[in-house]
């Protein structure tokens, strides 16, 4: 499928600055108007927009499973149209979308918005993530993709300070700010994106008649490589997400920290992240996936050994270091692999695989560990360790087989 010609070429012809390097600010800006939006979305439902209390959380089920629902069918689709139509219509969709939604009152009105911003944005990620992989050379991937880690961690130390400055002047001037983040990444992709898909894979698609259904668009379906490699990944993100989950309410329950306490431990965990990422990715750079996997499951496990002791203000911050710490080892390895997997012209499709993943950890996270910590509040912890040994092994398994197969 051809776009439309203007879609084709970037306003200002090849710009001074690389795709990767645009990808990495385009995950910044995103991250900005996530971290921005998160913190003030109950207060805004329910003091600017009138809606119930009981009906907060099943808004927010609508953003993330609007876009959790889409990106099987549709995050995959700029290996048929392009990179730049679709991060395009993505960035104009999904900052419309908030700026309109800073309008909208009722429940209804404000699910449908929320999950029309959740389709726009299904297919952000990953063609970001494709962008960088078309032009990145194989031997620096992992160090690309562990500075887009950053800039999105960047974006989300940055994003709470910015939503707390524009909720002085009203929470409703969140949302728009939120907003024009995306459309100045829209202008961005606009002016200065060029098309990175490889001519080749534009005249294949070109000549094939459209695959079958779903299996066209989410090769998890049909690779069962990838299928094993996401399975074990799913695991080891949905323990990690217990952590965001379950310690606020762990902490604050036990009266070890104060709710703003809460809010300055994940602060800083994700300026952990942020300052760990380059330094141990670079370190690691000639160091084999396999080992790099098992070290953060081990990691993991002892970040939940922690939170079995008793909770004080040490713990919990030494805690939140591990799993900092466990993302940074394990967090580039995942895009480098499946982009090795990929056939050159199923690349979106295959990072769109992994945006599932990373959206079942913001669904599926949270609700696990919360059951769990209903029943009791250590279990979480006590399920955590075997489980994010055993997906670590699994998946470090899993890299060093498709490794070796790819080196024979």
């Amino acid at each position: 499928m051809k776009p439309p010609t203007f879609l084709a070429a970037p306003l200002l012809g090849r710009g001074p600055i690389a795709p990767d390097r645009l990808g990495l600010f385009l995950f910044f800006l995103a991250s900005l108007a996530d971290g921005a939006l998160m913190p003030f979305f109950a207060l805004w439902a329910q003091h600017e927009a009138g809606i119930p209390t009981r009906y907060i959380g099943l808004l927010l089920a609508c953003y993330a499973g609007g876009e959790l629902l889409a990106t099987p069918l549709l995050g995959g689709i700029a290996d048929r149209i392009g990179r730049r139509p679709v991060l395009l219509c993505s960035t104009l969709g999904v900052g419309l979308g908030f700026v309109l939604l800073s309008q909208m009152h009722g429940v209804f009105a404000i699910a449908l918005c929320l999950l029309a911003i959740g389709i726009f944005e299904c297919a952000l990620h990953p063609t970001v993530q494709t962008v960088i992989a078309d032009v990145v050379p194989e031997d620096r991937l992992r160090m690309r993709f562990a500075s887009a880690r950053i800039a999105s961690g960047a974006g989300h130390i940055a994003g709470p300070a910015l939503g707390a400055a524009l909720a002085l002047l009203s929470l409703n001037t969140v949302f728009v700010g939120c907003g024009i983040s995306l459309l100045v990444a829209a202008l961005l992709v606009f002016c200065l994106l060029p098309e990175t898909r490889p001519l080749e894979e534009r005249s294949a698609h070109d000549d094939e008649e459209d695959e079958e259904g779903l299996s066209a668009l989410f090769p998890a379906f049909r690779d069962r490589r990838l299928a094993m490699l996401l399975l074990w990944f799913v695991l080891l993100e949905i323990v990690d997400g217990w952590s965001a989950a379950v310690i606020p309410l762990y902490a604050n329950g036990e009266h070890a920290l104060s709710p703003s306490g809460v809010g300055l431990l994940f602060t800083y965990g994700a300026a952990v992240m942020a300052l760990l990422q380059w330094p141990v990715t670079k370190w690691s750079e000639r160091i084999s996936s396999y080992p790099l996997v098992i070290a953060s499951g081990m990691t993991l496990a002892a970040a939940f050994l922690l939170l079995l002791l008793p909770p004080v203000a040490l713990t919990l911050y030494a805690s939140v270091t591990l799993f900092s710490l466990a993302q940074v080892l394990f967090g580039p390895l995942v895009p480098v692999t499946v982009n090795a997997l990929a056939p050159p012209k199923s690349r979106a499709s295959y990072m769109a695989a992994v945006s599932t993943v990373n959206d079942l950890k913001d669904s599926a996270g949270p609700a696990t560990g919360m059951l769990l910590y209903g029943m009791a509040a250590t279990l979480p912890w006590l399920i955590g360790i075997p489980v994010a040994i055993g997906a670590a092994i699994g998946l470090a398994t899993t890299i060093r087989r498709h490794e070796r197969t790819a080196s024979a």
